[in-house]
């Protein structure tokens, strides 16, 4: 009897050091909904160490959001289904993302890339089209140079980490 209590311990005990998926879901299901989207399911067979704090929930583009624990340093990418009304901002709030593209190819852009300790901009030449919360590519300083960028407005796309 004392063999079965112990067996049953141990896996209880196991899973307090992992994440709490049920609160993920409710945090990513929030931010997706405010964009009018769904988000997938996170894999259970995931094992990454609690967080100690709340993981952050933002949108990465109008198909993704990124969960991280930025003191452990894990972050994971949930696709999200569902039609597409709403784009994040630069700012983080929602706006409806317009049918029309607010960036054109050949457009000069400013492009920035924003973290904790620094911001960086510069400008590119978009090489296709794009809405706000689509991810674009652009042509940097000389023809060779090759990037990505999340539009966020007229003239203007976010990269992000």
């Amino acid at each position: 009897m004392a063999a079965s209590a112990s067996a049953l311990a141990i896996p209880a005990a196991a899973q307090q050091g992992n994440e709490d998926w049920q609160t993920i879901d409710v945090l990513t299901a929030m931010v997706a909904n405010a964009m009018g989207r769904t988000a997938s399911p996170i894999d259970r067979r995931i094992k990454l160490a609690r967080c100690p704090e709340q993981a952050a929930v933002t949108a990465i583009d109008a198909q993704t959001l990124a969960v991280r624990c930025n003191s452990l340093g894990w972050r994971l990418r949930v696709p999200m289904t569902g039609a597409v009304n709403a784009a994040p901002t630069a700012a983080g709030f929602v706006r409806p993302a317009s049918s029309a593209p607010v960036i054109r190819r050949g457009d000069n852009v400013r492009v920035t890339i924003d973290t904790e300790s620094f911001s960086i901009s510069y400008a590119a030449v978009a090489t296709q089209d794009g809405r706000i919360g689509e991810t674009i590519a652009l042509r940097g300083a000389d023809a060779k140079s090759l990037l990505s960028a999340t539009v966020t407005g007229a003239g203007r796309a976010r990269m992000t980490d």
